[in-house]
């Protein structure tokens, strides 16, 4: 380990593999955007097996999920992208893709209880 203006800098995996500086973030793309890559399903498999060996290690885990805005509310940023993604010309023609509470599942969802204690 390093160490600069009291930062401490890790040059090895070793250094910063432990429970009290170390979490697991899961980005939910099972809605949406698995459906557009080849391999979803090992994918979300592979990291069903990352989360189960993160909680047998009781490592900290955040879930994050990617949403879209109301039209009304979009900024000139996310119009942008979605009317490069969604192929139209006009920001009137852009459908939120990604909005708060929508269901577009795909494949079988990702067990968010796999490997947590049942005593618990």
């Amino acid at each position: 380990m390093k160490s600069l203006s009291g930062l401490n800098v890790p040059t090895a995996l070793a250094e910063v593999c432990h429970r009290d500086v170390l979490a697991l973030l899961i980005y939910d793309m099972q809605r949406g955007i698995a459906g557009q890559i080849k391999g979803a399903e090992t994918i979300v498999a592979n990291v069903g097996r990352v989360l189960r060996a993160a909680r047998e290690a009781r490592v900290r885990i955040f879930f994050s999920r990617h949403m879209s805005l109301p039209l009304a509310l979009m900024g000139t940023f996310q119009l942008r992208m979605a009317m490069a993604w969604q192929g139209v010309d006009e920001p009137s023609l852009v459908k939120p893709a990604f909005l708060r509470d929508s269901r577009v599942d795909v494949g079988e969802p990702l067990d968010r209880t796999a490997g947590r204690s049942q005593d618990k």
